[in-house]
């Protein structure tokens, strides 16, 4: 198979979806395996992934799943060797997982402050920790963190763990670059900004505008300059540049997909 990503490995987490149409995960996954790429999809929903690889495998893909939660260490460990042992080796890894819960720092409560750490940012931080050691003895390879632009920016809503996991992802992301930078493993992150996504129905207009998808989608795109709203398949784009060898040079940086909205001032 030719393709940008012909010959590599990729894994994938969050690689479902909540709902029917292209969320990052399912874009990601989509596109790297179009690109020539083998993909291991991770996610905790057995039917959302087994959707994401019927697509893949009606388009001629080479695609396994694995079952799992990315918050728990031995989870992750299995998910990396499984994909060391069923595809040959490990490439590309994509951190896609995350989820918002509202509130600012007064309003939310302890515990969903540390269940926001433990999605957003402790589940990269353990896929990178057990990914590293193989992309090192492959003799490189690309890591690719998937942010958001509530971690630059105010975005419409409270949301304050979830801010704060997703700038620690850019910080993490940075760190990891420029240490592992010798063994050619490049560590890049990915920042969307307000993506028509899944998620907007399934879950974020009942959080910030009673369930009034229109009204929500209006309120999201008059943020956005360029006076529309992408979707998971502009993150998947940005993400497959990373993934390539076409970015070979570029590590320890974020490309933001957003449309200007963080450009902006008002």
């Amino acid at each position: 198979m030719t393709g940008r990503l012909a010959g590599k490995v990729a894994l994938v987490t969050g690689a479902g979806s909540v709902g029917p149409g292209w969320g990052n995960g399912r874009a990601t996954a989509v596109i790297f395996a179009r690109e020539g790429a083998r993909v291991l999809l991770v996610d905790r929903d057995a039917e959302s992934v087994e959707v994401t690889a019927k697509q893949i495998r009606a388009e001629g893909g080479t695609v396994i799943t694995q079952l799992a939660d990315v918050t728990q260490p031995d989870d992750v460990e299995t998910f990396v060797s499984a994909c060391v042992d069923r595809l040959g080796g490990l490439d590309v890894l994509v951190n896609n997982v995350g989820g918002s819960r509202p509130g600012g720092v007064a309003e939310l409560s302890a515990q969903d402050w540390q269940r926001q750490l433990d999605v957003n940012l402790t589940s990269v931080f353990l896929a990178c920790k057990h990914a590293v050691p193989v992309l090192r003895a492959r003799g490189g390879g690309s890591i690719v963190n998937i942010a958001s632009a509530s971690g630059l920016r105010w975005t419409g809503a409270a949301q304050v763990g979830y801010a704060a996991a997703k700038a620690g992802i850019i910080q993490l992301s940075r760190v990891t670059a420029v240490q592992y930078a010798p063994d050619r493993i490049r560590v890049n992150t990915v920042v969307p900004g307000q993506l028509h996504t899944p998620m907007v129905e399934a879950r974020l207009a009942g959080q910030r505008a009673g369930g009034d998808v229109a009204k929500l989608l209006a309120q999201r795109q008059a943020r956005i300059p360029l006076g529309f709203m992408g979707d998971g398949r502009d993150t998947a784009y940005a993400a497959l540049f990373l993934a390539s060898d076409e970015s070979r040079f570029v590590t320890g940086t974020e490309i933001v997909v957003d449309g200007g909205m963080t450009a902006r001032c008002d």
